[in-house]
C-alpha cells in the first residue's frame, strides 16, 4: 500500500489535484478546486503541504492540524475496488474536507502574518514623522484594522471611561477641602485662633457642624500641604507602578485617598497640625495615580489612538474639579460640611472596588476582550517591548534632549495655568472689581471648556495620524503650539483692555480652555518617545510642574505686592514669556520617536 495521505490514483488525477491546491494556498484562489479529485501517491501527496509561499510554515502548521484526520484518511473506504482513485475523505461529521479545511487555514493564517507586518511598519514609519509618501501603502490596512476594532463597546474604550470615572473621583477628593474650607471656617475672625467656635455661627450654612477660627495663614498652609505629599511620589510612583503594574498602583492610590478623606472631620477636631499631616498623607496617595495611569496607556493605547483614549481619560480631571465646585456647596447648606468628606470618601470607596474588578494590566489578561482587539493591541505595541526593571537608564535620560523639552514646556505651561487658576479670582476682585459669588457659572466655565478641549484635542489629533496628514513628531509640536501660543497671546492684551471686565473674563477663560490643547502635545509625549519609562517620566515632569505651581503664586504676589496694576501686567508678561520660551525649546528638540536608551535590547546590554 502507498503512502499516500489521502488516497491513491493515476498519474492523471495526480497533475490535475495539484495545480488548482498549489494556486488555492498561494495565490489566495479557489481552494474548492481540488475537494472532487483524485491525487497522487507517494512522494507527489507530500507536495501539498509544501506550498510556493515562504510566509507560510507548513510544516509547523500541518501538524496541528493532520493528527485529527490522518487516521481516518490513511484507508480506502471498504466499497472500493482496487485500482479506484480514492475519494477525499471527510471528517466523522460530515464536515468540509481536510484539503478544503486546510487551504482556508493556511490563506488565514498568510494574511494575518502580512497584516502583522504591514501594521508594524505603518506604526515605525508614523513615530518615525515620514511623510504620506512613507505610509501610502500601510495606512489603509491599518486604518481598516483599527476601525474594525474601535466603538464603546471595546475593551480600551472602556478603559478610558473608568480612567475617566477614576481621575473624575480623585479630583473630586482632591477639592474637596477647598470648597467646604469655605464653610469650616469663620470669616469674623480672619486672625483668629485655630480653636473650634460654637455650632451653627456661619450664616448660610448647616447649623450642626462646627466653625473654625482659622486665620487666612492658617488656611493657606493647610491647603498648600497637599502638595507637598503630592510632589514627593510622582516619580516614585512611575517606578512602582513599571514594577508591579500600573491597576494596582493606581488602584491603591485611590483606596487610600477616598480613607483618608473620610477622616478629615475627625483631624480638623483633634487640631490644626493633624489635619495638615492628613493633607500631606492625601497628597503622598495621589500623586501616584497619574505616573500609573500612563503605565497602563503604555500597555493599552495603539500609537494611533493614544490622543483620544488618554484625553478622554484626562477630562475627567476638569470634569471633577467642576463637579466638586457645583455639588460641594450644595451639600454644606443643607446637611453641613463634615458630609462633604463622608459622601465623597465613600463614593470613593465603593469606586475603588469597581476598579479592581473592572481593570487589568494588559490585553493579555483581559477575559473578555475579542481576539482581533486583542491582535490589533498587541502587534501595533510589538515594538515597544516591555515594562521595565529595577534598573533605569537615569544617565541617558539626564541627556536626554527629547526628555528636557517635555520637562520645560511643562514647567512653563504648569506656571502659566497655576498663575491663572489661582490668581484669576484676586485679579478680578481687586483690580476689575468683579463680585464672583454672583457668577458662579461663570467662574466654573474654565474647568468646562478644558475638559471639552481635551477630548476635542484627542479626535483631531488622532485624525491627523490616521489621515496621514502629519507624524507622530509633527502632532505633538503643533498641538503643544496651539495650547501654549494663543494663551500667551491673551495674558499679554489683557493689561491693555481696561476695565471692560466681560472682554477679560472671556480671555482669561479662553486661555484656560485653549491650554488643554496640550492634552493632545506635550501631555502625552511621553509614551511617544519612551513607553517602556512613561509612567516614571511623568513623574519627572510632573514634579516640576508641581515646582511651577508652587513658586507662580508666591512670584505673582511679590509683583503685586510693590504695584497693583504695575504687577498685575508684570505677572502677565513673565508668564507670557516663559510659555513662549517653553514652546520654542520644545519646537527646536521634541521628538516623536523611540529614544535609543528607551529601547528593551538597549536596556538587556
Amino acid at each position: 500500500m502507498t503512502r499516500a495521505r489521502h488516497g491513491s490514483g493515476g498519474g492523471g488525477g495526480t497533475q490535475q489535484g495539484r495545480d488548482p491546491w498549489r494556486r488555492g494556498v498561494c495565490g489566495g484562489g479557489r481552494g474548492l478546486a481540488v475537494a472532487g479529485r483524485g491525487l497522487g501517491a507517494g512522494s507527489h501527496a507530500r507536495s501539498w503541504f509544501e506550498p510556493r509561499c515562504s510566509s507560510i510554515p507548513p510544516r509547523s502548521l500541518k501538524s496541528q492540524i493532520l493528527p485529527h484526520h490522518v487516521a481516518a484518511s490513511r484507508s480506502p473506504p471498504r466499497d472500493t475496488e482496487p485500482g479506484d482513485p480514492t475519494p477525499l475523505v471527510p471528517s466523522e461529521l460530515g464536515e468540509t474536507p481536510l484539503p478544503v479545511r486546510l487551504d482556508v487555514i493556511l490563506r488565514r493564517s498568510r494574511q494575518q502574518r502580512c497584516r502583522q507586518e504591514r501594521m508594524q511598519r505603518h506604526v515605525d514609519n508614523t513615530q518615525a514623522g515620514d511623510g504620506p509618501e512613507a505610509e501610502q501603502d500601510e495606512a489603509p490596512l491599518l486604518a481598516q484594522q483599527s476601525s474594525s476594532c474601535t466603538g464603546l463597546c471595546s475593551a480600551r474604550c472602556g478603559l478610558a471611561l473608568v480612567l475617566h470615572i477614576s481621575l473624575f473621583v480623585a479630583y473630586a477628593l482632591r477639592v474637596s477641602l477647598s470648597i467646604a474650607i469655605v464653610a469650616m471656617t469663620n470669616s469674623s475672625h480672619p486672625h483668629g485662633w485655630s480653636g473650634s467656635a460654637s455650632r451653627g455661627s456661619y450664616p448660610g450654612f448647616a447649623q450642626d457642624a462646627p466653625v473654625y477660627n482659622w486665620s487666612a495663614e492658617t488656611q493657606g498652609i493647610i491647603l498648600s500641604s497637599f502638595f507637598y505629599g503630592y510632589g514627593l511620589t510622582q516619580a516614585l510612583g512611575g517606578y512602582c507602578s513599571g514594577l508591579s503594574g500600573g491597576k494596582p498602583i493606581l488602584g491603591s492610590g485611590l483606596l487610600l485617598s477616598s480613607v483618608l478623606t473620610l477622616l478629615v472631620p475627625r483631624a480638623a477636631e483633634l487640631g490644626v497640625s493633624f489635619l495638615i499631616g492628613l493633607q500631606a498623607l492625601l497628597g503622598l496617595a495621589e500623586g501616584v495615580i497619574f505616573p500609573a495611569q500612563y503605565t497602563l496607556w503604555a500597555k493599552w493605547a495603539p500609537p494611533l489612538e493614544r490622543s483620544r483614549l488618554m484625553n478622554i481619560a484626562d477630562a475627567g480631571c476638569t470634569f471633577g474639579t467642576f463637579f466638586a465646585l457645583l455639588v460641594a456647596g450644595i451639600i454644606c447648606q443643607s446637611l453641613g460640611w463634615p458630609f462633604v468628606f463622608y459622601i465623597f470618601g465613600g463614593v470613593g470607596c465603593a469606586w475603588c472596588l469597581c476598579w479592581f474588578l473592572l481593570v487589568y494590566e494588559d490585553p493579555g489578561h483581559h477575559p473578555w476582550i475579542s481576539a482581533r482587539e486583542q491582535e490589533y493591541i498587541v502587534s501595533s505595541l510589538a515594538h515597544q517591548g516591555s515594562s521595565h526593571g529595577h534598573s533605569l537608564p537615569l544617565v541617558a535620560m539626564a541627556k536626554s534632549l527629547p526628555l528636557w523639552a517635555i520637562t520645560i514646556a511643562c514647567f512653563c505651561t504648569d506656571w502659566l495655568f497655576y498663575m491663572l487658576l489661582t490668581s484669576m479670582p484676586t485679579f478680578m476682585s481687586n483690580v476689575l472689581h468683579f463680585d464672583l459669588r454672583e457668577n458662579g457659572l461663570l467662574s466654573s466655565l474654565p474647568y468646562v471648556g478644558n475638559g471639552l478641549g481635551h477630548i476635542l484635542a484627542g479626535l483631531l489629533a488622532d485624525f491627523l495620524l490616521a489621515r496621514r496628514v502629519l507624524g507622530t513628531a509633527a502632532v505633538r509640536k503643533l498641538f503643544s503650539a496651539l495650547g501654549m501660543l494663543p494663551p500667551a497671546v491673551f495674558l499679554v492684551a489683557v493689561p491693555y483692555i481696561g476695565c471692560s471686565s466681560t472682554v477679560v473674563v472671556v480671555l482669561l477663560t479662553l486661555a484656560l480652555t485653549i491650554i488643554s490643547m496640550t492634552g493632545a502635545g506635550i501631555n502625552i509625549n511621553h509614551i511617544d518617545i519612551a513607553p517602556r519609562y512613561a509612567g516614571f517620566l511623568l513623574g519627572i515632569t510632573n514634579t516640576f510642574g508641581i515646582v511651577a505651581g508652587i513658586i507662580a503664586p508666591t512670584a505673582v504676589g511679590l509683583l503685586v505686592s510693590q504695584d497693583l496694576q504695575t504687577g498685575w501686567r508684570n505677572a502677565f508678561f513673565v508668564s507670557a514669556a516663559l510659555n513662549l520660551f517653553g514652546l520654542i525649546f520644545y519646537i527646536a528638540f521634541g521628538s516623536g520617536t523611540i529614544q535609543d536608551w528607551a529601547r528593551e535590547e538597549t536596556a538587556v546590554q
